[in-house]
């Protein structure tokens, strides 16, 4: 009789063949994680800039102007990677985000009425959103809108409170791959590129009413309050969570690798933005302003008018997109309202805190979510709503951006890591513009 003896210590041998293909999948693991350890906080800010609320907007300057405001996504793209270059710089130097660092230094009033204009713009954007959401899955496989709005709300808000940080942070990063949906919608229609690249390096600037209107709702979707928040809060964030890493005021040795990350990260980043934002321009004019299509309000009336003329594909994705964006969109507008008022209050903050940890912080991103849902049921014009999250939006970006330019040149808030020269002009040169865009919204109203 053979006794068979097992050592359960022995590794079993694999096929050259087997080995090949688990090496293969090993360095294919390996290097999307590394791609997304690479991919921080300013990717996400730049992709969930170019929130439903947003793609309306530039499809609605598509459509009425065509090619003539495609200049102004490169014109903006340096002024909005400034801003929020300075918002991190802010949060990796001081270990808090925006509303954390003007609680410790500035009045108590000044510190309400940002963040009281903040809550109120970030709610109705969010409704705005998730209504645009529930209207484009309607328009792809039919149903009610209202029963898809309560759906987005549900999972957005059960996913942001339960899930743990890292993994949560991973499918933030995934779901910003929605972007490329509005590369393919451009590629699938003809466009004239010659007359494309014209408009976007000789800008068309004309004195009419409509266009300033235009240039103002575009600087005011693109340069927005909350991406400022948010990005500020989650460098802080992985700050906090990371062992090995310092506000950089408390750590100068870390402030070389750090700085020159969030650089990068944010100039890719917002460019990745205005670059998606670029080609809904392109696609709209191409499409809806080239026959004739003028008047568009929602990104969702976009979408439907490109059925027709572009075809179902097209038709598809610009809809796949706007519902892939919302979900990145949604979270980050209620998670931002949570940051800006937790930090104010002195509350216990972080996505990576557990539910039990953070009640007040988790319960604000509920309510701010229910309220946009809410939104939905009442006899509120959905276009009005957003009309009126823009200019909220644009009133309190000049003051919070004036007050983070002070903070980011101040050495009791700063310490040795003030802005240097060149991004302080550009910072400054962005507030500007800003306010210039403001100014004349009122002047043009």
């Amino acid at each position: 009789m053979t006794i068979i003896r097992f050592d359960r210590r022995a590794k079993p041998r694999a096929s050259p063949i087997a080995a090949r293909i688990a090496h293969y999948w090993a360095g294919q693991v390996a290097r999307r994680s590394r791609l997304l350890r690479y991919i921080g906080p300013g990717w996400i800010t730049g992709a969930s800039d170019d929130d439903p609320s947003g793609i309306a907007t530039y499809s609605q300057v598509g459509a009425q102007f065509g090619y003539a405001m495609t200049w102004v996504m490169l014109f903006t793209w340096p002024l909005m990677a400034a801003i929020q270059e300075i918002s991190a710089r802010i949060g990796r130097v001081t270990g808090d985000g925006i509303a954390g660092n003007i609680r410790a230094n500035y009045a108590p009033w000044l510190l309400r009425s940002i963040v009281g204009l903040l809550l109120t713009a970030n709610i109705v954007n969010l409704g705005a959103d998730l209504g645009a959401m529930g209207d484009a899955l309607r328009l792809l496989i039919g149903g009610s809108a209202h029963l898809y709005v309560i759906a987005f709300a549900a999972g957005c808000a059960l996913l942001e409170v339960f899930s743990r940080y890292e993994r949560y942070a991973a499918i933030l990063k995934w779901a910003s791959l929605s972007l490329f949906a509005y590369v393919a919608a451009a590629l699938t229609v003809r466009v004239p590129w010659r007359e494309v690249v014209l408009g976007s390096f000789v800008p068309g600037f004309t004195w009419q009413k409509s266009y300033i209107v235009g240039i103002v709702a575009v600087l005011g979707t693109t340069i927005t309050p909350y991406c400022f928040f948010w990005q500020s809060s989650e460098e802080a964030e992985d700050e906090r969570i990371d062992p090995a890493a310092h506000p950089l005021r408390e750590a100068p040795e870390e402030a070389r690798a750090e700085i020159g990350r969030i650089r990068l990260d944010t100039y890719f980043g917002m460019g990745m933005s205005n670059l998606i934002s670029w080609f809904i321009i392109v696609t709209t004019a191409a499409t809806l302003n080239a026959h004739g299509i003028t008047d568009i309000q929602t990104s969702a009336q976009a979408a439907e008018a490109l059925r027709p003329i572009a075809g179902p594909f097209t038709f598809i994705v610009f809809a796949v997109g706007i519902v892939g964006l919302g979900l990145l969109a949604v979270p980050i507008l209620a998670g931002s309202a949570a940051y800006a008022l937790g930090e104010a209050l002195g509350w216990p903050t972080g996505l990576s805190r557990m539910p039990r940890d953070a009640k007040a912080f988790y319960g604000t991103i509920a309510v701010a979510t229910l309220v946009g849902v809410f939104i939905n049921f009442v006899d509120i014009d959905p276009i009005k709503a957003l009309f009126w999250a823009a200019v909220i939006n644009g009133v309190v970006a000049v003051p919070l951006m004036v007050m983070i330019m002070v903070m980011a040149t101040q050495r009791r808030v700063m310490g040795d890591f003030v802005l240097p020269r060149p991004l302080r002009a550009m910072g400054w040169l962005s507030t500007t513009a800003m306010a210039a865009a403001v100014i004349a919204m009122f002047v043009t109203w």
